[in-house]
C-alpha cells in the first residue's frame, strides 16, 4: 500500500495501518497485541505485528517484523512508524535499535487501543545511541593478518 509522499504522510493512516495489524497479531502467551505501520521514504507502508513463541526468546516484535518485511522488498530509508498496543506501550530496546540502523531522525506515533496517539522521535527514544558510524573504518584484512 501506499502513503502520500514524505511531505503530505497521514499520520491517521500510519496509526489505521498499525491497528489492523495488531488485529492480526500471534499472542496467546502475553495476551499483548502489538501492530506497526513503517513507512518508507518511497510512500509504501509495511506492517508487522508481533508473534510470539513458547520458547519466549524466539518471539518477534511488531516493528521488527515491519522492518524485516521492508528490507526484504528493497526499502532502505524510512520516514515513519507507528505502533499501536492496548495501552500506548513504546516500542522494546531491541526495536529501538533496529530502527536506528536504518534512521536516527526517524519520527515515531504510539497508539492505544481507544485511538489516542502521542508523536516523538527515535533520537529522543535512544540517545546517544550505537550505530555504524561506531564502527571501525579499517578494512578487514589489515586488522586480521590471516585474511588474504
Amino acid at each position: 500500500m501506499n502513503a502520500s509522499s514524505e511531505a503530505e504522510w497521514d499520520p491517521q493512516l500510519l496509526l489505521e495501518h498499525a491497528r489492523q495489524a495488531r488485529e492480526r497479531a500471534y499472542a496467546p502467551y502475553s495476551h499483548y497485541r502489538v501492530g506497526a505501520a513503517l513507512l518508507g521514504r518511497s510512500g509504501r507502508i509495511y506492517t508487522g505485528c508481533n508473534v510470539e513463541n513458547a520458547v519466549y526468546p524466539l518471539s518477534t516484535c511488531a516493528e521488527r517484523t515491519a522492518v524485516v518485511k521492508a528490507v526484504s522488498e528493497g526499502e532502505r530509508e524510512f520516514v515513519a512508524i507507528a505502533v499501536v498496543t492496548e495501552n500506548g506501550g513504546m516500542p522494546c530496546g531491541a526495536c529501538r535499535q533496529t530502527l536506528r540502523e536504518f534512521a536516527d531522525d526517524l519520527i515515531i506515533l504510539i497508539g492505544d487501543a481507544a485511538g489516542h496517539y502521542r508523536q516523538t522521535t527515535l533520537s529522543q527514544l535512544l540517545p546517544e545511541s550505537f550505530s555504524a558510524a561506531d564502527l571501525p573504518s579499517v578494512p578487514p584484512e589489515s586488522s586480521c593478518p590471516t585474511w588474504r
